[in-house]
């Protein structure tokens, strides 16, 4: 997963969640909705949230396993 210069805005980061929210675990889609909306969320979080996101619905098994694990971190659930 390479990680690109461009800063996301909330919008491109809810915008990309929603589009890949039938693939999430959905208790890690309402996690991540939730702390996406009640936070003040860092420029560093946004981009990093995009980046696990992005295919998530394309990324192997394993893959989408390491996703969900930093998404938890992530979350600090």
């Amino acid at each position: 997963m390479g990680e690109c210069n461009l800063d996301h805005s909330l919008e491109d980061v809810l915008k990309k969640l929603e589009d890949q929210k039938a693939y999430l675990p959905a208790d890690l889609a309402e996690a991540m909705q939730a702390f996406l909306q009640q936070q003040s969320v860092d420029q560093a979080t946004l981009n990093h949230a995009f980046h696990l996101l992005k295919k998530y619905d394309l990324a192997t098994k394993e893959e989408q396993d390491e996703r969900n694990e930093s998404i938890k971190k992530m979350l600090k659930l």
